[in-house]
């Protein structure tokens, strides 16, 4: 027969493990946020940098897109 400290006891390691794989599923969701954000933000300034750099050229070659001439 199991004694009350040992009931005890194992109650206490069930409950520690299983918040121990909830926080570390909670930090894997958190960190793939992250991480997604980082990419988006990464993707954004290189579009903006490809922009200018393409806006620098068409200046430099004199090119001017039909939609911008007035």
């Amino acid at each position: 027969m199991v004694g009350s400290f040992e009931s005890n006891k194992d109650i206490v390691q069930d409950l520690t493990e299983q918040a121990a794989t909830r926080v570390g599923n909670i930090a894997n969701i958190i960190t793939d946020a992250v991480k997604g954000v980082a990419k988006e933000v990464g993707d954004l300034i290189s579009d903006g940098i490809e922009m200018r750099d393409a806006s620098k050229k068409a200046r430099e070659d004199g090119t001017v897109d039909a939609e911008v001439v007035d």
